[in-house]
């Protein structure tokens, strides 16, 4: 058994620890509710120009023209991953879960026939790409808590221009997948994928409520703003990702504090344990010198 001074000093380096995952579950638990802010700010943008798709998309197809970003390619060879990652560990299982999550979908097109190119966006994530020896197209690192759309346009045009069909009718990209953290409520967070590109008819396509002139065409029109629809969709993504790290680092450092409560419960037993036998142990040494001297 370790001696009482040893078992103290172990308590108070496990305290210090237990301060540290205090603060740092306060800091997360600010920036997530911030994050969340960011996350419902930009809502009311992203559902307007859903219903505006949705309009733009059910006269497009009446209209027998398709945009190329919502016509799919005949055959799939050529797949595109953008890959959501924090740029930080010490979030629980989020950073595993990801990376195990791609590494399935990486593995399943293969299986196909399929090459895959990855679009990271999050260091954690790149760094896996890069371990594993994947082709990485493009990368964004270092965004912060609240990132600009201007900073996200990088990624959402790679995955755009990749997919449309150049000048000689040639693309890089068959599909594009999004794979990122899903934020399910403050408990869980957990690995979402979906189809990126082409772009899915938004549901509300299939009635119009409303008719409306558009200028200087409705072609036109949506030309402009399905572009910048995919960069919406990729933000919003971004964002709740971040949501999603700050609320699975608060749990995680609130897990780490309380085990440090426990741990320091039973390093205390013990040195109350270790104390009282040296106690016990130095009265039985001096009852028995003393019965040596009188004798």
């Amino acid at each position: 058994m370790a001696s009482a001074r040893e078992i103290r000093r172990r308590i108070k380096s496990v305290k210090n620890t237990g301060k540290i995952t205090k603060a740092m579950e306060l800091v997360s638990a600010s920036k997530m509710r911030r994050a969340q802010r960011n996350v419902l700010a930009t809502r009311p943008y992203a559902d307007r120009l859903y219903d505006v798709m949705g309009e733009l998309t059910l006269r497009s197809m009446g209209g027998g023209t398709k945009h190329p970003l919502l016509q799919p390619h005949p055959t799939v060879t050529r797949v595109a991953l953008i890959l959501i990652t924090p740029d930080r560990g010490l979030c629980g299982a989020l950073n595993s879960n990801l990376t195990r999550a791609a590494a399935r979908f990486i593995t399943d097109q293969k299986s196909q026939g399929r090459s895959v190119s990855v679009i990271a966006i999050g260091k954690k994530g790149r760094d896996f790409i890069l371990r594993v020896g994947q082709k990485l197209d493009s990368e964004i690192i270092g965004l912060g808590d609240a990132p600009p759309l201007v900073d996200v346009l990088p990624a959402a045009t790679t995955a755009i221009n990749g997919y449309s069909p150049d000048a000689s009718g040639n693309y890089d990209y068959d599909e594009v997948y999004l794979l990122c953290a899903e934020f399910v409520n403050t408990l869980v967070q957990r690995p979402k994928l979906r189809r990126f590109l082409p772009v899915e008819a938004p549901g509300n396509a299939g009635a119009t409520k409303v008719d409306y002139s558009y200028e200087p065409s409705q072609e036109d029109v949506l030309d402009q703003l399905l572009p910048r629809f995919i960069e919406v969709q990729l933000y919003q993504a971004i964002l709740e990702s971040i949501a999603s790290e700050h609320s699975a680092r608060m749990m995680a450092m609130r897990n780490a504090n309380d085990n440090a409560k426990e741990l320091v419960r039973d390093l205390t037993l013990t040195y109350n344990k270790a104390r009282q036998a040296a106690i016990t142990t130095e009265i039985s040494e001096i009852a028995a010198g003393a019965t040596a001297l009188n004798q």
